[in-house]
């Protein structure tokens, strides 16, 4: 079967995933997609585990106008496959916030140049971006990475610029990100504080 007969095949599948209710609640929040089934992410999960990591099917389904494609897209990308301009485009693209947050966890936390990716979103001006670095940087640092000095300083410059600015989006992730920062031992807890109380905020 060729990848679009695959693509027809998995959106004729979503009829049956139909969630009405959260399809609508979704449009309620201005989350738009030109075609929204409302499907939950363990059904979507599991559908990805049936079909196994596909980058040509990938690279469809996040074609397509529609949520669940997109996410699905995520969930199917081998991360090690993914090129840095391939990523950019989807970047480029990403079409809400919950999108955002999905392809941060699902997808860009895995790729071998994840770090330089993340950096360079937090210092973007745009939303989804900053949204998807601090995201990035925050399963990094659960999986305790430790940045250099220079990804250190830049790291406090930016989630400082995010808690002030003006995405409530960005500022709660940054400050998660923060937390996870401050976790991984004593001196990072104390640039931490220091850091925030500069803009008189405090992390405990």
């Amino acid at each position: 079967m060729d990848v679009r007969e695959k693509v027809k095949e998995i959106k004729q599948s979503f009829r049956q995933m139909m969630d009405g209710a959260v399809a609508k609640s979704m449009r309620d929040k201005g989350v738009d997609y030109k075609l929204n089934w409302g499907a939950t992410l363990p059904r979507l999960r599991e559908m990805a585990d049936e079909i196994g990591k596909d980058y040509d099917l990938a690279i469809a389904l996040w074609k397509e106008d529609v949520r669940e494609c997109k996410i699905l897209a995520t969930l199917l990308m081998p991360a090690d496959q993914m090129l840095p301009e391939v990523c950019d485009i989807w970047m480029e693209q990403m079409p809400s916030q919950e999108m955002a947050e999905l392809t941060a966890f699902h997808l860009w936390q895995y790729l071998s140049y994840a770090p330089e990716k993340a950096f360079q979103w937090i210092a973007s001006e745009r939303e989804y971006d900053q949204l998807c670095g601090f995201h990035v940087l925050t399963r990094l640092f659960m999986n305790h990475q430790e940045p250099n000095e220079r990804g250190i300083n830049e790291f406090l410059d930016q989630t400082l610029s995010a808690l002030q600015g003006p995405y409530m989006s960005v500022r709660k992730a940054a400050l998660q990100s923060m937390t996870r920062f401050s976790e991984l031992g004593l001196m990072y807890e104390r640039m931490a504080k220091s850091a925030l109380k500069s803009i008189n905020l405090e992390l405990f």
